[in-house]
């Protein structure tokens, strides 16, 4: 994470109170009767269909109203002049 100012783009007033949301992961096989957990890939080990998690490391979520967006979308309101 860069250092950039954040707006909420929802409150379009929150300047300073936000919390980060550092997304982890857990790459997991479900038992499709139960809904168990049968099997725990790491990054070198999923299957040929398992596809690798690639969404955004962080979310930002407004500490005003509770919006959760991207860190992207706070940033760009960030730019605009209140």
């Amino acid at each position: 994470m860069v250092p950039v100012p954040y707006r909420c783009p929802n409150c379009k007033t929150n300047r300073t109170r936000f919390n980060i949301i550092k997304q982890i992961p857990t790459a997991v096989k479900l038992d499709p009767q139960t809904g168990e957990i049968v099997e725990t890939y790491d990054s070198g080990n999923l299957e040929p269909f398992h596809l690798p998690y690639k969404g955004p490391e962080y979310k930002i979520q407004c500490a005003s109203c509770g919006l959760i967006e991207s860190e992207s979308m706070f940033a760009k309101f960030g730019e605009m002049p209140s």
